[in-house]
């Protein structure tokens, strides 16, 4: 049997999905070691004792001036910056998506525009956003909401496109209108791209948040990377990473799995 139709086993499989992480984490430990043999008080790779004992403190010791766990609302606020972000992108290449998808007039003025408009780096516009919208929270949503939308447009119109012909006539000849069509035909059929689609750009919504709350914020997981950085205190920036990307990976399986109780039928594509 070719090695192409060729499927692991329950126990290979989770085997082959837990090695890279384990090879990573033994090759870290390995350089930790041996720059801590050469050098006991370097910060550069600390031993994984050293980040387990600062994550312990920093999910449970609070902070001494206000008294405040700063890890729980640095988690807090930005969750919140990144779902109001998120959820009005999603809105807006939703709402776009179908009428780029369903109207050649629409798709004729608007594709070129937004497809110039996805080249254009989000970081770039950051200064702009802080002169235009301050330095308050407004200006984060809006580079979360610049730097996704593009994309959820284009992915979400081209699958409209995608529909058959067929069904969109066989609509039209039962007298729906364009209306219907798009909330009866070509909705249901674009919902779970849309979540596909929102977790294809967490990370991109990720990268823009930590590099909006790391230039101007006080309170956030980016801020505090930015802000421990200056000590080199790599045990706290480590954790910090841990726990942001375990809070994309549970962001990413619950919208996943939510896919899956709304539309079954498009599980095996999952």
């Amino acid at each position: 049997m070719r090695l192409i139709n060729r499927k692991p086993g329950p126990v290979l499989a989770t085997f082959l999905a837990l090695l890279p992480f384990a090879l990573v984490l033994v090759a870290y430990v390995i350089a930790s070691d041996i720059r801590l043999a050469a050098n006991p008080a370097d910060k550069l790779l600390p031993a994984p004792s050293t980040i387990f004992e600062t994550a312990q403190r920093l999910f449970t010791e609070p902070d001494k001036r206000s008294g405040r766990i700063l890890l729980w609302h640095d988690t807090a606020m930005s969750l919140q910056r990144l779902g109001l972000g998120v959820a009005i992108a999603a809105t807006i290449g939703l709402g776009a998506g179908l009428l780029i998808g369903l109207f050649p007039h629409m798709r004729a003025g608007l594709a070129g525009f937004i497809a110039v408009v996805s080249m254009v780096p989000p970081l770039a516009l950051l200064p702009i956003l802080f002169i235009v919208f301050g330095l308050g929270e407004l200006s984060k949503v809006v580079l979360i909401v610049i730097g996704i939308t593009p994309f959820l447009i284009r992915d979400l119109s081209q699958r409209v496109i995608e529909i058959p012909r067929e069904q969109i006539v066989k609509a039209e000849t039962l007298g729906a209108s364009s209306a219907v069509i798009a909330l009866r035909v070509a909705l249901p059929q674009v919902l779970p791209r849309l979540i596909q689609a929102v977790r294809l750009s967490l990370g991109p919504a990720w990268l823009f948040l930590i590099a909006a709350e790391a230039i101007a914020s006080d309170l956030g997981l980016g801020y505090r990377i930015f802000l421990v950085r200056r000590y080199l205190a790599m045990d706290v920036i480590l954790t910090y990473v841990i726990w942001i990307t375990f809070l994309a990976f549970v962001i990413d399986w619950a919208l996943r799995k939510l896919s899956v109780r709304l539309f079954p039928w498009m599980e095996e594509g999952l």
